[in-house]
């Protein structure tokens, strides 16, 4: 136990040499930043191809938009793609024009996107948790510094934002906006507090004064927000910002300081240009395609096969959120929520907590409620959790015993032996992991690949080792070291476990359709049709830059093969995509074909229309 205080004493000696070092205390926090998020975000991110099916769509739907300079209706394959608006689509296109086209550029905006989150909640939660008193002997002044470096490496350094900041799709860019708006909309909120009153009074009286500028900022993402995903953009800040001003009892005072109006019209300004643009080039089309398919009935009917249970997102977040989740229950605890008339009487600056629960509760609800159900929408709540775990790990950090007495350590004391549980029960299942997964037509020989390499085995015994010195921690409690311990031991998992699947994956899933899309490249002859059957893969169609048809059943692709057959003025050949295993089901005549290459599971073959029409001529 001395070894342990004397330990624990020379750190945060060492930690208020830093803070008492304004400059030097910077440049620490921005190294910080940085090596989680270059380990997060930066490290690999675009030396592995992009992922089917969703990924290669903004891909290729971005290049089209540079390619056309048509910078208003995203197209597809030569069809217009009205899943999302048009903001991801323009930064992927800036970015290629930057650093070319590849999978860098298609992933950099998600990155930027979690990279900017995470150094906005360290900002904020470092700013709101700044003593009241600095010369106060009893508060302590790194605590704000060490509860921000938690809350940001939790934000960068879990599986769902490293997922969907490392894919090139719109989730990650929504949740930069939406998180960032909401850490905007605190700051600004904390920050009129302690404004000259004078000065406020003055500026509530002129209808011509603007808002600060951190509720400026509020209005811009949101904006970027609905550009990004449409109503929900605006939807879930001004629910989130709505019931939490409802609750802390400063709904129209904080209203007229936001200057509301001039703030929506500002929305409107940035938003709805683009909205009008594109409904006048492709009219009812986009309206029900967008406003209609992908957003009411995402909402209200399941779309795309995307059902689950009612519970589903609670087992999302356990997961996707480990090894942290098990912290949420009591943290939210700590914060005594159902305590209005507690928290109507604190500071604005102290209210970070609660309006962190509001915002996890908010988002958690409004997805629970739509009937289609993704595992992405939960995203922006991520941030949320964070800092709801990283004020729980701070009390810790805090001179203030106050601080860990504010609930019973008995409920961390559970919760602890629950994270033991469950990465004991999460190493079992990695030990059996490659008996565990199903095979996978597209990569027939992963599971071999996985048990050869040994690292679902080494991902068992990480999270084994990291249960068992938990354990030790608990028996000893030792909580300060928890928190540390559990992102080290994620990191680790990343690195040596995470990381190295992902490569081995495309090295199975997605390399052989690279190799394929450069033989279409290599064997496509002018004006030679390509369809692709049985399987649809859009990556295909980035890699080789051609139009193709997809026909989902053989059955129909062979009927619309002797469609063409049939026609006249006709191309001689056409060129045929499949898995080799659907290949034969379509009965095609052995000299009516050449197979021109075999990658993977996959092949492409020439149909030669010249050999087929006296076949078709005879049978009639």
């Amino acid at each position: 136990m001395k070894l342990k205080l004397s330990l624990i004493h020379a750190i945060e000696q060492w930690l208020n040499k830093i803070v008492k070092r304004p400059a030097l205390a910077v440049t620490v926090a921005i190294l910080w930043l940085v090596v989680i998020g270059w380990l997060g975000y930066g490290w690999n991110l675009g030396n592995v191809g992009l992922i089917d099916e969703t990924e290669p769509l903004f891909a290729e739907a971005s290049r089209q938009m540079l390619v056309t300079g048509d910078w208003i209706t995203p197209y597809f394959n030569g069809e217009t793609r009205f899943d999302k608006p048009a903001l991801i689509y323009w930064c992927q296109a800036i970015a290629y024009a930057v650093v070319g086209v590849n999978e860098w550029a298609v992933r950099l905006p998600s990155a930027l996107a979690a990279v900017g989150v995470m150094a906005l909640v360290f900002y904020t939660v470092q700013w709101a948790l700044q003593p009241q008193n600095k010369s106060d002997p009893n508060s302590s002044l790194t605590y704000p510094y060490v509860t921000a470096a938690v809350a940001a490496a939790v934000t960068g350094l879990n599986p769902e934002m490293i997922i969907w900041g490392r894919t090139g799709v719109s989730d990650m860019l929504l949740t930069g906006c939406l998180a960032s708006s909401l850490l905007c909309f605190f700051r600004g909120y904390a920050e009129s507090e302690t404004r000259n009153r004078e000065i406020d009074e003055i500026q509530l009286h002129s209808p011509f004064s603007l808002p600060n500028k951190w509720y400026l900022a509020c209005y811009v993402l949101i904006a970027g927000g609905i550009l990004t995903k449409g109503p929900v953009g605006i939807v879930l800040p001004g629910l989130i910002i709505g019931v939490f001003l409802l609750y802390v009892g400063q709904f129209w005072a904080v209203v007229r300081e936001m200057r509301l109006f001039l703030g929506l019209g500002i929305i409107f300004v940035l938003s709805v240009p683009w909205y009008v643009l594109v409904i006048w080039r492709n009219g009812w089309n986009y309206i029900n395609s967008f406003f209609g398919y992908h957003n009411i009935e995402r909402f209200t009917e399941v779309v795309n096969g995307h059902s689950a249970p009612w519970y589903f997102y609670f087992l999302i977040v356990l997961l996707l959120f480990a090894p942290y989740s098990v912290y949420l229950p009591v943290a939210m605890v700590r914060l005594k929520f159902w305590q209005r008339s507690h928290w109507r009487t604190q500071t604005r600056s102290q209210q970070l907590g609660l309006f962190a629960f509001i915002w996890f509760i908010t988002i958690f609800s409004f997805f629970t409620i739509a009937v289609t159900k993704l595992p992405s929408y939960v995203l922006p709540l991520m941030p949320a959790a964070a800092i709801l775990v990283s004020l729980l790990w701070g009390d810790f950090f805090s001179s203030s015993q106050n601080k860990v007495n504010n609930y019973p350590l008995w409920l961390l004391q559970v919760s602890s032996w629950i994270n033991v549980v469950f990465l004991s029960v999460l190493s079992v299942a990695l030990f059996h992991l490659p008996h565990l997964i199903g095979q996978d037509p597209a990569a027939p020989n992963f599971q071999q690949s996985l048990q050869n390499a040994g690292l679902a085995a080494m991902g068992g015994w990480i999270w084994l080792l990291f249960a068992v010195i938990f354990a030790v921690l608990i028996l000893r409690r030792y909580w300060q070291s928890i928190v540390g311990m559990q992102l080290l031991g994620f990191a680790a998992f990343l690195i040596i476990v995470l990381m190295p699947a992902l490569f081995l994956m495309d090295q199975e899933r997605q390399l052989p359709l690279r190799n394929l899309s450069a033989a279409v490249v290599q064997f496509q002859q002018p004006k030679e049709e390509i369809i692709m059957v049985g399987f649809k893969k859009p990556s295909v169609v980035f890699y080789s830059h051609k139009q193709m048809k997809f026909i989902k059943l053989t059955q129909d692709a062979t009927e619309y093969i002797k469609d063409i057959a049939n026609k006249s003025n006709l191309p001689p050949s056409m060129l045929l995509l499949t898995e080799k295993r659907n290949f034969f089901k379509m009965d095609l005549q052995p000299d009516t074909y050449e197979n021109l290459a075999i990658k993977g599971a996959y092949q492409l073959t020439r149909i030669n229309f010249k050999k087929m029409k006296p076949q078709k001529l005879e049978i009639s």
